[in-house]
């Protein structure tokens, strides 16, 4: 479960009574999908006639261009987390992180699904004893890849939920 008990109202968008604008949401879903697709090889490479993973990606870009609906983009996800349910190890947890990305459009809290996911896909993928620095790099780069204007809001969403999230963020 990487969704914590009590939604944090700066993930709810404010038309649903929070107080997350629309421009940060899709700011979310864009970099959900940037850490989703920087392990979507690790899948690809184990399961290359599943497009799945690929689509969620996709359709969480889509999703903030305007091209598909919420639903469309919830749905992709959900078709992603069904490829990682037979899966073990390197490739579910990337499958996971794309659908996770594809699921940002109907709950932006889910941002940091498609991270910690990422995250432990590479530590899988990791040769043994590198596994921690690995997921080290990978935390690096991601918060390399935030956007100045949602940077403080899923620092602090790392902290706070990181121990739900498997410990990943300490990087």
């Amino acid at each position: 479960m990487i969704l914590p008990p009590v939604r944090d109202p700066r993930f709810v968008t404010i038309h649903r009574g929070g107080t997350l604008t629309d421009s940060d949401h899709h700011r979310l879903a864009l970099w959900a999908a940037a850490c989703a697709e920087h392990v979507l090889p690790l899948f690809e490479f184990a399961h290359p006639g599943d497009p799945r993973p690929r689509h969620a990606i996709q359709h969480a870009r889509a999703w903030v261009r305007g091209e598909v609906t919420m639903m469309e983009s919830r749905a992709a996800g959900g078709h992603a987390m069904g490829a990682a349910r037979d899966k073990q190890g390197t490739a579910r947890y990337a499958a996971y992180a794309a659908g996770q990305a594809g699921a940002v459009a109907h709950v932006a809290a889910h941002e940091l699904g498609a991270a910690a996911y990422a995250i432990k896909a590479v530590r899988a993928a990791a040769p043994a004893g590198e596994a921690d620095a690995a997921g080290r790099r990978e935390c690096r780069w991601q918060r390399d890849q935030l956007p100045e204007a949602i940077r403080e809001l899923v620092l602090d969403d790392q902290q706070l939920r990181d121990a739900i999230c498997w410990s990943v963020f300490d990087c």
